[in-house]
């Protein structure tokens, strides 16, 4: 009898309002999704608009698994309260926690938490991972808060934590993918 383990789960964690990313943005968020999806990870989002949007999309269109957790209480709230979209997920969790719960939640909920662009939220889903000792990883060249971690870090006199930087899709996918199975190995 086969043993099944579970696939690598990653949190996207980008700008849900991407007017101050930079061009480039899009076109990496959506390679982005393609590599998860070709070093068989699901993607998980915080079920919402923008780069995790484009990394969501880019999955689902060639065949990945997107699961999203939702700051609504229901698929209503989620489209009328949120205004957040419901295509490119194959599930969304309506945790009914808000923006702050949800980002606790989208965290815990992957092995490692890739950050794009973004803006306040972003930086609360990073410390929140930074805090738990979670790995992550930062898509330079995204613009916004991706673009500033390094400096908030070296600022923060907290140490370097388990954080890769990288402007390549590929390679920060293949980064964070060698480390998680590594880990999965010591446990």
């Amino acid at each position: 009898m086969e043993i099944f383990k579970p696939k690598i789960k990653i949190a996207i964690s980008g700008a849900a309002e991407t007017g101050h990313c930079s061009p480039q943005a899009m076109e990496l968020s959506m390679k982005l999704g393609e590599e998860l999806v070709k070093h068989d990870c699901i993607v998980v989002t915080g079920a919402t608009t923008g780069a995790p949007y484009w990394v969501a999309k880019a999955a689902k269109q060639i065949g990945g698994i997107v699961i999203g957790l939702s700051p609504a209480i229901s698929e209503q709230e989620h489209i009328k309260k949120y205004h957040l979209p419901i295509d490119y997920h194959d599930l969304i969790i309506y945790t009914g926690s808000g923006y702050a719960g949800r980002n606790l939640l989208l965290t815990r909920a992957a092995d490692a938490v890739i950050t794009i662009c973004g803006r306040m939220g972003t930086l609360n889903e990073f410390t929140i991972a930074f805090e738990e000792n979670k790995l992550v990883g930062i898509l330079e060249g995204t613009g916004g808060i991706a673009d500033m971690l390094k400096e908030i870090i070296e600022k923060s006199h907290r140490g370097p934590g388990e954080v890769i930087f990288n402007n390549d899709p590929k390679q920060l996918v293949e980064q964070l993918v060698e480390i998680i199975k590594k880990e999965k190995k010591e446990e």
